[in-house]
């Protein structure tokens, strides 16, 4: 439940900051690129206050270098271990 809650909120967020502002649109096309453009944004470019004012893609980079290399490959086993139970 706690991702539809989260996805919702991006999703209304997406809807009011690039989709009713920026229309009416032309084509697909046009609404396709400006989702692009506002994915590239809000994973690389939109600032953080509560993980010290840094784009997301650099704390994410930050954090996996911080890690020793048998921490982040456990924690791959184990989503994928995850992954064929749900599937």
């Amino acid at each position: 439940m706690i991702w539809f809650g989260c996805t919702s909120t991006i999703n209304g967020l997406y809807k009011a900051e690039v989709i009713h502002r920026r229309g009416p649109w032309r084509s697909f096309e046009a609404v396709e690129f400006a989702t692009l453009e506002w994915v590239d944004w809000f994973n690389n470019r939109r600032l953080l206050q509560p993980i010290g004012n840094v784009p997301p893609a650099e704390a994410e980079a930050a954090y996996y270098a911080a890690i020793e290399p048998s921490a982040i490959a456990c924690s791959a086993a184990i989503w994928m271990r995850l992954a064929r139970r749900s599937g």
